[in-house]
């Protein structure tokens, strides 16, 4: 990657985490007084999951009935709406971003947690850093190539384990999960990661996605069992 743009980047992260430093503390995976967050963090060293979670050792598969088969030189990630710089990721830029490696847990609204998954990818506050939010985004649209739809509140969006992740185990991952790319929210249930996903869009007001259209929460907070609205 150039210099310019890792600096750009880097200098654009620290601006977003001070501008949503006060609203990310007083989400409630953070603020509550039971254990919040992802990994460690969430369980406090202890093996719990959230009221109503069971552990599951397989990772089960649940989608549209339609799993898109996108080959890697057809990929692209679109990111825009209000932000100063949108782009068009190919695979290769895609790549060519940070990449981090973290451990959380993945909890599904369906009842089953599966714990330390062991993820690689980009941070959603890295591609935010590269497309610069207008200070009147408040959320994000993000949608799949199978045309799901799911809407995450920038505060959520911005959180250091939110992932749009290639590798899973340290292999790639699989189509049936949404590979090649899809977003992890460790701290929100897993509906709110898109599968297969194919635009991130940065909106000036929240607007309901796919199952949020459905009847599901806007905001899918595991720790206070916030399934449906």
């Amino acid at each position: 990657m150039a210099l310019e743009k890792i600096t750009r980047i880097v200098e654009a992260r620290m601006k977003l985490k001070a501008r949503f430093e006060e609203k990310i503390k007083s989400t409630p995976s953070i603020a509550d007084e039971q254990p919040m967050g992802s990994g460690k963090l969430n369980r406090h060293g202890m093996p719990s999951v959230p009221v109503g979670q069971i552990v599951t050792k397989k990772w089960p598969v649940l989608d549209l009935g339609i799993q898109p088969d996108i080959p890697i030189d057809k990929w692209k990630l679109i990111i825009d709406g209000a932000v100063d710089h949108p782009v068009t990721l190919t695979w290769a830029d895609f790549l060519s971003l940070p990449q981090t490696e973290d451990s959380s847990d993945f909890h599904c609204v369906t009842t089953w947690s599966k714990l330390n998954m062991n993820w690689k990818g980009v941070r959603m506050l890295d591609l935010a850093a590269l497309v610069q939010p207008s200070e009147t985004a408040t959320h994000i649209m993000c949608h799949g190539y199978d045309d799901y739809s799911t809407n995450i509140s920038m505060e959520e969006a911005l959180k250091p384990d939110v992932l749009l992740v290639h590798t899973v185990e340290g292999k790639p991952l699989p189509i049936e999960h949404g590979g090649p790319v899809r977003m992890i929210t460790p701290q929100l249930y897993a509906w709110k990661g898109s599968k297969w996903i194919s635009r991130i869009e940065f909106m000036t007001e929240n607007k309901r996605g796919f199952w949020e259209e459905r009847g599901y929460s806007n905001t899918a907070y595991p720790w206070r069992n916030d399934r449906y609205s």
